[in-house]
């Protein structure tokens, strides 16, 4: 499979392993794509999982709508149903990074059937983060989210000089500077860094279009980083209480947010482990 379509939108998706493994669906955050499971994914495949890695909506170039509300997170979920029904499978192994984790948690929350078990890497439970907003500094390291609804100013300034401003500020919350360089090149492709901003753009749009992600019934490994400088120590602690099926928290007191890249070894070992059990 190299794409799947939704709405007249058209995905692209890295598939490796035997079509007959079990399948394992690798959802990337912002600013990065499928290349960022690179590692992860041949490990993965390698075990005997079929793995798909998806260029989410706003990151592939044919799955770029214009309207803000349109990347709301129920069509964000939605996308990654229809990904799996095109794979053929009926329930998936689930493993989201950064928004990738977000939109893995409302998929296990609105659709449990369809997952077999999640994992979820830097990203609390929704409700968590709403939590730890009046407990910790969340409120705090969360400021950007607020800056990012301003129109055009965002990309305009973080892209300007090749993304010199991105490359920067990436590379400042620990994450490599091969990986950083290769993230702003992608973001200044078309339309692709307005198109990735609207995912923050429609946060405003979710209340309508979504239920809230709630309790979690399916077989959870979450993974944090304590130097993450997007998200509090207290947003991961309050995140086992929105998990009512078999929770493990694995805490990595030396890991920033850019887990996939920085550790991408311990984290397709993780995974597998957690699988297996």
């Amino acid at each position: 499979m190299k794409t799947f379509t939704r709405s007249g939108l058209e995905f692209r998706v890295r598939e490796l392993g035997p079509e007959t493994g079990e399948v394992v669906v690798l959802l990337h955050g912002f600013p990065a794509n499928a290349a960022a499971w690179t590692p992860v994914a041949n490990d993965l495949a390698a075990a005997g999982y079929r793995v798909l890695a998806p260029d989410q909506r706003g990151y592939s170039p044919d799955a770029q709508p214009k309207k803000r509300h349109d990347y709301a997170l129920a069509e964000l979920v939605g996308d990654v149903l229809a990904l799996i029904e095109a794979a053929g499978a009926k329930r998936v192994h689930l493993v989201g990074h950064d928004w990738g984790g977000t939109i893995a948690w409302a998929v296990a929350s609105w659709h449990p059937g369809r997952v077999a078990s999640l994992t979820v890497v830097s990203t609390p439970h929704p409700k968590a983060l709403i939590q730890s907003l009046w407990r910790s500094r969340q409120l705090w390291l969360s400021w950007y989210m607020l800056w990012f609804q301003l129109p055009f100013f965002p990309e305009w300034f973080l892209g300007k000089n090749r993304g010199a401003a991105l490359i920067e500020n990436l590379t400042r919350t620990g994450l490599n500077q091969d990986s950083a360089k290769q993230y702003a090149a992608f973001m200044l492709r078309g339309r692709t860094f307005t198109s990735a901003l609207n995912w923050y753009r429609a946060i405003p749009f979710r209340s309508a279009n979504s239920r809230p992600v709630g309790a979690i019934t399916s077989r959870t490994l979450f993974i944090y980083g304590a130097q993450d400088k997007f998200l509090s120590h207290a947003a991961a602690r309050l995140t086992g209480a929105w998990v009512t099926a078999p929770y493990e928290f694995k805490y990595l007191p030396d890991a920033t947010h850019w887990i996939p890249e920085e550790s991408p070894e311990m984290l397709s070992r993780a995974i597998k482990t957690f699988i297996y059990s």
